[in-house]
């Protein structure tokens, strides 16, 4: 296979998901991004963050009243271990199975496992094998 050079950290700047049941939605994208080793961001009434995920109730100003619909959202793993603890604190914590962990034939060493939230949205973890990065994260300060 051909070396390629991927970005990850330019493209979005944050991501909005409207939910109909924010104490739900809480505990399980808690639960899932402890697994992940990110920490949640903050929280207050009707949202809450971490990094790039923003989460609000439909009746949040930010949200205007209305639901955003079925997402799918990859989350990076270290690791196929993380993944394989994204997918247990998922289904523990509101989750719906919606492939369990194991390699997928969309590259060699691609390892993921996908649920769904307590929305519907497809919710992925993925390993996408032994690489070098060259940062653990884009770090911004203003």
């Amino acid at each position: 296979m051909e070396a390629q050079e991927i970005h990850r950290g330019r493209l979005f700047d944050h991501v909005q998901l409207v939910v109909r049941d924010l104490a739900a939605s809480q505990a399980f994208y808690t639960a899932v991004l402890e697994a992940l080793q990110v920490p949640m961001g903050g929280a207050d009434e009707g949202y809450f963050w971490a990094d790039e995920l923003f989460v609000s109730s439909a009746d949040s100003p930010a949200a205007q009243g209305h639901l955003t619909g079925r997402h799918h959202l990859a989350f990076q793993a270290r690791d196929r271990a993380m993944v394989d603890a994204f997918y247990r604190a998922a289904l523990a914590h509101g989750g719906t199975d919606n492939g369990a962990p194991g390699e997928r034939a969309y590259h060699p060493g691609y390892y993921a496992a996908f649920v769904l939230d307590p929305d519907g949205n497809n919710i992925e973890a993925v390993f996408h094998g032994d690489a070098q990065r060259s940062a653990a994260s884009v770090k911004i300060t203003f």
